[in-house]
């Protein structure tokens, strides 16, 4: 009987953002794999592991390296100078934890973990597996760090895992093992439907002016400039965009809606929140690398509304299972919206069809891609080694 491999998980971030989320439910639903997690910094994300039993800790990385945003890479060289610094520092820290622990595969599924864990991976002789949740393109990131990143794709990986077509395409041609592998997403039972008498339009998601809740809330407007129709926003400002936030707030005042548009702030319980909604919009005006909350609504039986781009045109099929639309096109929008408002019919048929459609995002066949995956990426490397487990002996 084989050992079952053994696998160390790094990422810079613990809040529940998107690629968190995924990864909590993927490492929840792994068997035969003795896995660990090492996070750069505390917060929600080690609770929601620790949870599940899954054997967690917590290797601090300095905030002027954990918080540098994208824009720090061409504006602000003596702030990427202390960052790149930091990160050189941590990778040598973490080699020597990964040395201890004596992992199979080493799996990165963050930006900056990919910086610090190739070098770690490399001083502990450890094969590193990148699972990419970002476009790494010059509409995201500046243009020398995009060819840094697909440089260390190229060199300093074992096998990349991509979230979506949109994520693994613009790496170009690699000479790893890749695969594609959806975040995972628990599709939970759904929850029952709030009764309520007037339409009620949502989005849910953190507060990014990328993410395009500034769309939303103009088309809504267009749409519907007067009646009992509703909007909820579903989200607060994670990343110190509460400049954004305070715009958002402003912009309902300025479009006459502020008595029909709620802010909900950030919500656990999303299917309580999607419960509460006639139809759910996605509003991001990058391509978005995959689309979580797509899932989630499209799980919660609801006709979703997604811009035609990105992770949204691989996940719905338009006029099937969901509504796309071109993305930040306010007009376009305003009149999906009005459709759907006017034919009950239409969005009970897309709810179905979505409903169904969810269930190619489960966790176990997430997890089965990706125990799949290492076992590729270790034969094109060296077998598993032997010793002792990473982690507790529960075998989490």
């Amino acid at each position: 009987m084989t050992s079952p491999i053994r696998v160390v998980f790094i990422g810079h971030a613990a809040e529940l953002s998107g690629a968190e989320l995924g990864i909590a439910e993927l490492v929840s639903a792994l068997s035969d794999v003795d896995l660990h997690v090492i996070l750069a910094s505390d917060g929600p994300l080690v609770a929601r592991l620790q949870r599940s039993g899954v054997s967690v800790e917590v290797l601090p990385l300095r905030a002027v390296a954990r918080t540098v945003k994208r824009e720090a890479l061409v504006t602000r060289p003596l702030r990427l100078f202390a960052a790149a610094a930091e990160i050189g520092a941590y990778g040598y820290r973490l080699a020597r934890r990964l040395r201890k622990l004596r992992p199979d595969v080493v799996h990165a599924y963050t930006l900056k973990s990919l910086v610090y864990g190739g070098l770690a991976a490399k001083l502990s002789a450890t094969p590193l597996v990148w699972q990419v949740n970002d476009r790494i393109a010059i509409d995201y990131l500046p243009s020398p760090a995009v060819r840094g990143i697909r440089l260390l794709a190229r060199r300093a990986t074992a096998g990349v895992i991509a979230i979506s077509e949109t994520t693994l395409e613009p790496l170009g041609a690699l000479d790893v093992p890749t695969s594609i592998v959806h975040h995972a997403i628990a599709l939970e039972p759904r929850a029952v439907k709030d009764q309520h008498d007037a339409l009620v339009v949502g989005m849910v998601g953190r507060l990014a002016e990328w993410k395009g809740q500034h769309v939303f809330l103009a088309a809504f407007a267009q749409a519907f400039p007067d009646g009992l129709e509703r909007a909820v926003v579903v989200g607060s400002a994670l990343f110190g965009e509460d400049d954004y936030a305070d715009a958002l707030h402003a912009q309902v005042e300025g479009l006459g809606i502020s008595d029909r548009v709620e802010f909900r702030g950030f919500r656990d319980d999303i299917a309580g929140e999607l419960a509460c909604l006639d139809m759910l919009v996605h509003a991001s005006v990058l391509p978005e690398p995959f689309g979580r909350v797509v899932v989630e609504g499209m799980a919660a039986g609801l006709p979703v509304v997604a811009p035609a781009a990105g992770g949204p045109l691989e996940i719905i099929t338009d006029g099937v299972d969901g509504v796309l639309y071109p993305p930040g096109n306010v007009a376009a929008l305003a009149v999906v919206l009005q459709r759907l408002a006017s034919d009950g019919a239409l969005r009970v048929r897309l709810g179905e069809a979505a409903l169904r459609s969810a269930e190619r995002y489960s966790p176990e066949r997430a997890a089965a891609r990706t125990l799949a995956f290492y076992r590729e990426v270790l034969r094109e490397t060296a077998a598993p080694r032997q010793g002792a487990p990473v982690s507790s002996p529960s075998g989490r």
